[in-house]
């Protein structure tokens, strides 16, 4: 991914020899392993070597820190497109992909995402990693429900599809980061009900 690593198949000039894919594999299954048993803060790049029997120095090359090997580690796991459930009703599909995020959220990954949202701002790789391959999936699977909401007569079509993500997304982030009030299926249902109550068109 760009930002974070050289490709496998490029030099790295006069700092060493292509990277094994082989060793690549190790070091992000290494780095998933302990960001789910220890969390990004205690995990160490000492650790990642040693799980993965390659050196810290290698590692080095080819990412600048433990968080960019982390972010590279948790997308790596994470499925390249969200399921669109597009059942026939884009209010039903909403709800749907909703209970999908928050059950993202609430889960061990979620712990993960939410680890490396707190280093967002500090580390602008991560950040772009993170939006670019996760936070715009999201989105546009959301975006693809609401357009067919519109379509449908069930979406006011004045609405600015970002704004509206924005405020069904974000009571769940919001959640997830602070721990409160509790997130779970329930809690999301409610506020999506909520919610849907400006962004529905009326009857």
């Amino acid at each position: 991914m760009a930002g974070t690593r050289r490709e496998p198949d490029a030099g790295v000039g006069k700092r060493g020899r292509p990277r094994s894919e082989q060793s690549h594999i190790a070091v992000l299954r290494a780095t998933s392993e302990l960001l789910h048993e220890v969390g990004l803060r205690a995990m160490t790049t000492e650790e990642i070597g040693a799980r993965s029997g390659v050196s810290k120095a290698t590692i080095y090359k080819w990412w600048p820190n433990k968080y960019a090997v982390a972010a590279e580690a948790f997308l790596s796991e994470m499925m390249a497109e969200w399921p669109d459930p597009d059942t026939g009703s884009a209010t039903t599909d909403l709800l749907l992909a909703l209970r999908g995020l928050t059950a993202f959220y609430s889960g061990a990954n979620g712990r993960v995402f939410a680890e490396l949202i707190g280093e967002a701002p500090f580390d602008l790789t991560v950040r772009t990693e993170l939006h670019k391959n996760l936070v715009l999936a999201h989105r546009d699977v959301i975006k693809r429900v609401w357009a067919r909401g519109v379509a449908t007569g069930e979406f006011r079509p004045d609405i600015d599809p970002d704004d509206a993500i924005d405020l069904l997304i974000g009571p769940l982030l919001y959640r997830r980061l602070l721990g409160h009030p509790h997130l779970d299926g329930a809690s999301a249902d409610t506020l999506v009900e909520i919610t849907m109550l400006g962004l529905s068109a009326a009857k």
